[in-house]
């Protein structure tokens, strides 16, 4: 008996080990029989057999033509079987993807991010009016914001000025603005509230499920 026994350094490498030993066998058995016939008859019950396994493919789009493809590779290309879909590629599965261009960016004040400039660049092409101003003072508190968040000292509202204007290439001017921005401790106190009313939700929370003796 000892001498029957197989071990998993020994088998057939799983190419899809979803699928299991049992699956990879059966499709090693399809390959090697003679008739295009007998391939086609094993290949037609090994999907259905595959299907079961996988339920929760049922609602995916185009179920039968994934098992197809799963079949094909599985027997790495090598089952000479009709199938009712395009055969897959192998060369084409085997290519790299071609890589994705990540956006680097180097603002010179960090802590405002990416976001803020885009903002300011979306501003900069609106015609002169009451909603570009509104954009521009929304702008303007949303920096001061994230300028509190990077420091948490009081920020004078020049300063978020001058980094508008310097962000803006000298287009959005508010400098000699009778408005003031949304006063610090507000702004704080907002980001604040959120967080406390979060813990405090889950406070309650957790009360409930204690075990009271």
């Amino acid at each position: 008996m000892i001498d029957n026994l197989e071990y998993n350094t020994e088998r057939e490498h799983l190419i899809i080990p979803e699928y299991g030993r049992h699956i990879q066998k059966m499709i090693s058995y399809a390959k090697s029989r003679e008739t295009k016939e007998e391939r086609n008859k094993v290949a037609k019950a090994i999907i259905a057999v595959m299907g079961n396994l996988q339920p929760h493919l049922r609602d995916v789009p185009d179920f039968q033509h994934k098992l197809w493809d799963q079949l094909f590779i599985m027997s790495n290309f090598e089952l000479d079987a009709d199938s009712p879909f395009e055969k897959p590629s192998q060369e084409e599965l085997m290519q790299r993807p071609v890589p994705l261009d990540y956006p680097q960016n180097f603002p010179k004040y960090r802590f405002y991010g990416n976001n803020i400039k885009t903002m300011i660049d979306v501003a900069r092409t609106w015609e002169e009016g009451e909603m570009k101003e509104a954009l521009v003072y929304t702008i303007a508190n949303h920096m001061k914001k994230c300028f509190l968040n990077w420091n948490k000292d009081t920020v004078e509202d020049d300063v978020i000025y001058d980094h508008l204007f310097e962000l803006s290439n000298g287009e959005l001017n508010i400098k000699n603005s009778d408005e003031d921005l949304t006063d610090a401790n507000s702004l704080m106190k907002a980001s604040s509230g959120k967080k406390y009313s979060n813990n405090k939700k889950g406070h309650k929370k957790n009360n409930r499920n204690r075990k009271r003796y």
